[in-house]
């Protein structure tokens, strides 16, 4: 086979945020593009719904309009903080700053509707041929380009792009990240309605009890009443303490007298949906010969939060810029594409590793329970925490313990 066979340039496996913002930002390319999904739009995402600012960032910096696109897009609630229940459930709430673009910090939106929305961007671009309710059988790379085979057909292309989600297929079958428990967390949602006692600014909740430790529960309220209604934990943990997530999410929803109250007069409008979150904890090889891994299927999901959307966007932007790239000196090699990894490291790691050790330290709740405790009662503490959302390097002060001492003994901090 020769380059006179090839279908397209390019293939891209799934089009959640992570493959959307890679092929809008080739829609103005001499580029042939083709999108693969197992299902087909609009259609649900197991997930925790919310969307940073970072998410509405991602978006300006691609297009202006793309952005004001999606402030008026209208299946959406504005989110102006983040309430943090400790384990000793005292709670604390921060809202967020202002963000450098649109009209709130945050948002809520249902990915049913959200990643439709991202798809309705790039369904009618005219170098993209999007193929639906297709499920990817095979993978191999060739000398020649990458040969990709469906339950319905066959494409061949000179690279392909795995935006497939926790379980890539590209990676599986080109690339080399494994499942780790230590570095991957088990989740569950289940959506609500008529959850009571939110927030008058739409805050969304994490829940530090216990009993989930280094995991969180979580309450986020969505458009029409509803909520979304989850929690997550490190698979390592689930496995060692042998748990099961739909009973344990049932039991705190029952027992906990400030959710019981809460859930009184909610009703449940599916059954509990698991999903794996492949989180950043670790640096692994995102690219190769003829491919990149984007969102997470790269693992890029931030440790700490669980949020995935934002980095799963920039990892889709940095990427067009390295497929150009690639086009204009028709390398595909590895050691080329390695460039990829090294700027999406550059742009993320320094945050996913805070995150990560954020994470650790919520094996020690008296700790959570302390910062907690004194950020209510003292108003420098609760002003450096919000700050802590939006700011790497303060980020890094809860990593020292001079920090808790300064907190302990009431210095300025």
């Amino acid at each position: 086979m020769n380059d006179l066979n090839i279908d397209f340039d390019i293939i891209i496996v799934g089009a959640g945020p992570a493959g959307f913002a890679c092929s809008y930002q080739l829609r103005n390319q001499n580029l042939k593009i083709a999108i693969i999904d197992h299902a087909t739009f609009p259609r649900d995402k197991i997930c925790g719904d919310a969307l940073s600012a970072d998410v509405v960032n991602q978006f300006y910096r691609m297009d202006q309009s793309l952005g004001e696109k999606f402030e008026r897009f209208a299946q959406k609630i504005y989110s102006h903080g983040v309430r943090f229940v400790a384990p000793n459930h005292s709670f604390l709430d921060i809202n967020y700053q202002n963000p450098n673009h649109g009209n709130a910090a945050g948002y809520i939106s249902k990915r049913i509707d959200f990643d439709h929305f991202l798809f309705q961007q790039i369904e009618n671009q005219p170098n993209i041929e999007i193929f639906q309710g297709e499920k990817v059988m095979d993978i191999k790379s060739e000398s020649y380009g990458i040969e990709l085979k469906t339950d319905q057909r066959q494409l061949t292309a000179k690279m392909i792009i795995g935006a497939d989600g926790a379980h890539s297929i590209v990676n599986r079958k080109l690339g080399n990240i494994k499942v780790e428990k230590d570095h991957y967390c088990a989740g569950i949602r289940q959506y609500y309605e008529g959850v009571t006692g939110f927030h008058a600014n739409h805050h969304i909740e994490l829940h530090f009890y216990k009993e989930l430790l280094p995991g969180y529960f979580w309450i986020f309220p969505l458009p029409n009443g509803q909520a979304n209604v989850g929690l997550g934990m490190l698979s390592s943990e689930v496995s060692k303490r042998k748990l099961d997530l739909k009973k344990a999410l049932n039991d705190l929803i029952q027992s906990k007298p400030d959710l019981k109250e809460r859930f009184k007069n909610a009703n449940s409008l599916e059954k509990p949906q698991g999903f794996g979150l492949p989180i950043g904890s670790k640096k692994r090889p995102l690219s190769g010969e003829r491919f990149l891994l984007l969102g997470d299927a790269a693992s890029l999901i931030d440790p700490f939060t669980g949020e995935g959307i934002g980095n799963a966007l920039r990892s889709g932007r940095i990427a067009s810029e390295y497929i150009i790239k690639a086009f204009e000196n028709q390398n595909f090699t590895a050691d080329l594409l390695r460039e990829y990894d090294k700027m999406i490291y550059h742009k993320m790691w320094n945050e996913l590793r805070i995150s990560r050790r954020i994470q650790m330290l919520l094996r020690y709740p008296k700790l959570f329970d302390f910062v907690v405790n004194k950020a209510n009662s003292n108003s420098s503490v609760r002003t450096l925490l919000t700050s802590m959302l939006d700011n790497v390097d303060l980020k890094k002060e809860l990593l020292k313990p001079r920090f808790y001492v300064k907190l302990l003994f009431g210095e300025r901090i």
